[in-house]
């Protein structure tokens, strides 16, 4: 008989989770995944993809008001927030579809219950059923950090947010990160009066702050109110049902329909039995995992947001999969934290990659140099849009290496995929100065930089 019932047993059916079940699988592993909600994790239920549906759900707003611009006459056009909440819930319902088939066709089985640890080899399920594991991998994700302050039950989370029953005519967002900032775009676009409160005076603290200080005119332009170095002191809900919000730098109390916290995201490990087998968690409860992402405890893994070292999807997947490639695959992997891209799909986009400015500042001195492209995009020339681009490009030595590619306007995110490649590469500027240019585009100011 076999020493356990499973070769490994995955709980959290999140994009690391799943992919390490599936290539687990697929290199011959008797696999389980539990998962307590729904398959599919933050990023397909509740994160990156119904929020990216949104995103392009508010880009209409401006599209049909430029239209006339581009020889459109669109009368009698309206914003209808059921319908678009519940198309993205639809297909929300597809992709979780999906994931379990792609795990089914591998022989992965999927148990639809919450799971905890209660030995370094053994599971238990909500049931009382008990499973054992040759190894078991923690994937549990991360889960949004609340208001922290008396009434904070009374705010929504992302979480809840893609549930709103109508859309708010006032909301408040608290927070200054990514979340904060792109779901005030979305909001804003669809015409709510929109105020982001934040604790500090800076917001999106990882990007490059020229470019951060471009979002930022574009946003106040646009209507967007901002709060700096305005803590919460409490939240109250009203007879009437909205809900106020007190502060304390002293300034005046805020009521809107909605209080949405986007303070960022916290590692979901509690409850889970990790304590009680000596598995190490760092201060933020957080798994403390090596480069192999092993925990203290031998049979004991964890990838992803629940180990909090970089909360991005495209992260977690390629954990999952060095995961399972190293145990099962007998091809011991580890994967670079470097030089990740990322994007804020805010309104107008950011993307970045590599050092920033003052990063490079810092680490370089004054061997590095900076171009700039400032540019008025010919979409917005035409359409009367006053909101400019800015591309960034960072380089180190007398090669030029690129280490930092920083931009703002529309379409950024898709843009600079390619470009990342450079600053991933270490390669000089030269390369990208012998690159024919694509004309008329935005990406040509990539390899135009003077």
């Amino acid at each position: 008989m076999a020493e356990f019932d499973y070769d490994l047993f995955v709980i959290g059916g999140g994009s690391g989770g799943v992919r390490a079940a599936r290539i687990s699988a697929t290199h011959g592993a008797k696999v389980a995944i539990a998962e307590e909600y729904r398959m599919g994790g933050t990023c397909v239920i509740r994160g990156c993809v119904p929020k990216k549906m949104l995103v392009y759900g508010s880009h209409f707003a401006e599209d049909l008001h430029e239209a006339y611009r581009f020889g459109w006459d669109i009368e009698g056009a309206k914003f209808d927030w059921p319908r678009l909440r519940d198309i993205v819930q639809t297909d929300v319902d597809r992709l979780e579809g999906l994931y379990a088939v792609n795990l089914g066709n591998v022989g992965v089985e999927i148990i639809e219950q919450r799971a905890v640890l209660t030995g370094p080899n053994e599971v238990q399920l909500a049931d009382g059923t008990k499973v054992s594991a040759k190894y078991i991998l923690v994937a549990t994700g991360g889960w949004p950090a609340q208001a922290g302050c008396p009434g904070e039950e009374h705010a929504l989370t992302s979480n809840e947010i893609f549930h709103l029953e109508k859309k708010p005519e006032n909301i408040v967002i608290v927070g200054g990160g990514y979340i904060a900032n792109e779901f005030a775009g979305i909001f804003h676009a669809f015409g709510s009066n929109v105020t982001i409160a934040n604790r500090s005076d800076k917001i999106l603290r990882p990007y490059d702050q020229e470019i951060v200080g471009r979002l930022l005119d574009i946003s106040v332009a646009k209507g967007i109110t901002y709060r700096l170095n305005a803590p919460l002191e409490k939240i109250e809900k009203n007879v009437d049902g909205t809900v106020t919000v007190h502060f304390k730098d002293g300034g005046p109390s805020q009521t809107a329909d909605v209080i949405m916290v986007a303070t960022g995201r916290v590692p979901n490990s509690g409850n889970l039995g990790l304590e009680a087998l000596g598995v190490d968690l760092d201060k933020s409860g957080a798994i403390t995992v090596g480069d192999d992402n092993k925990s203290s405890v031998d049979s004991i893994y964890a990838v992803g947001d629940v180990t909090n070292r970089v909360q991005l999807t495209p992260v977690a997947i390629r954990e999952g999969h060095a995961f399972a490639d190293s145990v099962f695959g007998g091809n011991p992997r580890t994967i670079s934290y470097d030089n990740i891209p990322s994007a804020v799909f805010s309104s107008p986009p950011i993307a970045s990659v590599g050092l920033t400015e003052d990063e490079a500042r810092a680490k370089y001195g004054e061997h590095i140099k900076v171009y700039r492209s400032d540019f008025n995009p010919m979409k917005n020339v035409v359409s009367g849009r006053d909101e400019r681009a800015l591309y960034k490009m960072i380089t180190q030595g007398p090669e030029e290496i690129v280490i930092g590619i920083h931009m703002i306007g529309p379409e950024s995110s898709e843009i600079l995929q390619g470009a990342a490649v450079a600053v991933v590469g270490k390669m000089p500027k030269k390369v990208l100065d012998d690159v024919v240019a694509i004309h008329p585009s935005m990406a040509e100011e990539l390899v135009l930089f003077k």
